[in-house]
């Protein structure tokens, strides 16, 4: 495409265009080679692009995207806000691919990935080809595609897009997080259903305030971005959305009057069984294979956003019990041990807070919580997690998740401040292999094993360097290791 072909349809987005070429692959890191690159000047936090932009020429840029005109001698396409241009830009450079498939985007503090599993087994349920963007990777129907964030630059989600469109996908369900938002990596993007889950506490390293990590969420729920949303209206947050959204919304929820909710809820070691009720459309029963309160709203989530897209009751059943897990989320390992050992993602204190919950309920024995906090990231969450740890959980190992840069025994203090006023019993293994193993050693009959944090991860990230440590490999070793060969699965 012609640079200033480029500029005519996103007119809005541009103050003036210096030149013309063919441009093909946007990219914003320029030690990166391209052929016909379009590079993106943005300024960070920490760096500025424009400090970089004669090194992206040398690697193949035939055109940039600037804030202010530089002396470079390249085709150049000033703007106010490269962040905000570079969504619709990509958009365009790549044929819109998202006006050719249903949209369906997720955010909140909890819940996306599973809530985003259910959709797409809904989505296939009713007879689509649907694709998945999120934390635990991309998916084109069956085929994993690996993804590094939750949702992509918008560079790299725009082609993820175009990719998805050219195989034939009908529908693609996506988890929209507060950071994408913020950064306009969703911008050029309209989605047919916008869902909202919860707001707890997370990321407020970045946010620095609950109220501006509400505000960048909210922020979603705009006629730019989003038809219809569905609304989780049993966290209170959302009624401050419904008063001031200007798009058409559906409610949800178990403890508030809505247009969908569930009733007769019954939870077990091995799933959840409940009514779910559509006004003017009746109800069936669910089987939900994964277990907890959060995972029935999890999939009230999902049934909200099929419903504004027109999928019947029948199509949704049929999606939800269909997923038997979703990667490191409630996740039961098949260890065939007499104890059980369960893997979650829980890295806040109300995602912990939810699984501790929800095991109470039907272990038989003890709950063993091993988890740690990432280094780097909100500090004020550590001893939260503490105390929650030690007033739910009746054993706790307190051990390293991701330390990042940070001294891990400096995280493992702070985390000892919320668990010591708990009078609960905990041990401290900064080794988070060695602690697995001590927490299988120490196991007993009925007992249940939360490794918390981690989910599906496959690294610990470590004085910057990502080191491979999949939880489930290691647990499936340990228990070799300890005489119980080809037992976790």
């Amino acid at each position: 495409m012609k640079l200033t072909e480029l500029a005519r349809c996103c007119a809005e987005e541009i103050l003036s265009v210096q030149g013309d070429c063919e441009v093909a692959n946007p990219f914003i890191n320029s030690r990166e080679k391209q052929v016909n690159g379009l590079f993106f000047c943005i300024s960070g936090a920490r760096f500025d692009g424009h400090q970089f932009a004669e090194q992206a020429i040398k690697n193949g840029a035939s055109a940039l995207v600037v804030e202010r005109l530089l002396p470079l001698d390249a085709p150049q396409v000033l703007v106010r806000s490269v962040r905000e241009a570079i969504g619709p830009m990509c958009a365009a450079l790549y044929g819109n691919p998202a006006r050719g498939m249903k949209m369906i985007g997720i955010t909140g503090t909890k819940g996306k990935t599973t809530s985003s599993y259910l959709i797409k087994a809904i989505l296939e349920a009713a007879g689509m080809k649907a694709g998945l963007i999120g934390t635990t990777g991309n998916m084109i129907g069956s085929e994993f595609i690996h993804g590094d964030m939750t949702t992509p630059e918008a560079h790299h989600l725009q082609g993820l897009l175009r990719r998805m469109a050219d195989e034939g996908v009908q529908a693609v369900v996506m988890e929209v997080s507060a950071h994408a938002i913020d950064m306009h990596r969703v911008d050029g993007i309209l989605y047919d259903v916008g869902c909202y889950t919860n707001l707890s506490q997370d990321h407020l390293d970045y946010f620095e305030t609950m109220e501006r990590y509400f505000q960048a969420k909210k922020s979603f729920f705009v006629p730019e971005h989003v038809q219809q949303a569905a609304l989780n209206v049993d966290d209170e947050t959302s009624l401050r959305i419904m008063r001031e959204i200007a798009i058409p919304y559906l409610r949800y929820g178990i403890s508030t009057n809505a247009e969908l909710y569930a009733r007769d809820i019954e939870i077990s070691e091995n799933g959840v069984t409940f009514r779910i009720c559509v006004l003017a459309q009746g109800e069936r029963l669910v089987h939900l294979q994964m277990t907890g309160i959060f995972n029935v709203y999890n999939a009230l989530t999902a049934a909200a956003a099929a419903l504004a897209l027109g999928i019947g009751l029948d199509d949704i059943v049929r999606g939800l019990e269909s997923v038997r897990a979703v990667p490191g989320r409630a996740e039961m390992l098949e260890t065939h041990t007499p104890y059980k050992v369960l893997l979650d993602y829980s890295h806040s204190p109300e995602a912990l807070e939810n699984i501790l919950t929800a095991v109470r309920d039907f272990t038989k024995g003890r709950v063993i919580a091993l988890f740690g906090c990432g280094g780097d990231r909100d500090h004020g969450k550590r001893p939260m997690m503490g105390e929650i740890g030690g007033r739910l959980a009746d054993y706790c190992i307190l051990t390293s998740d991701n330390p990042r840069n940070e001294d891990p025994y400096d995280i493992l203090a702070a985390i000892e401040e919320g668990i010591r006023h708990t009078d609960k019993p905990y041990t401290v293994i900064e080794n988070r292999r060695e602690a697995i193993r001590y927490a299988l050693s120490i196991a007993k009959e009925g007992d249940l094993v939360v490794l918390a944090g981690k989910g599906h991860e496959t690294y610990q990230e470590i004085k910057g360097v990502k080191r491979p440590f999949d939880e489930k490999v290691v647990v499936r070793e340990l228990l070799a290791e300890m005489g119980q060969p080809e037992t976790a699965r």
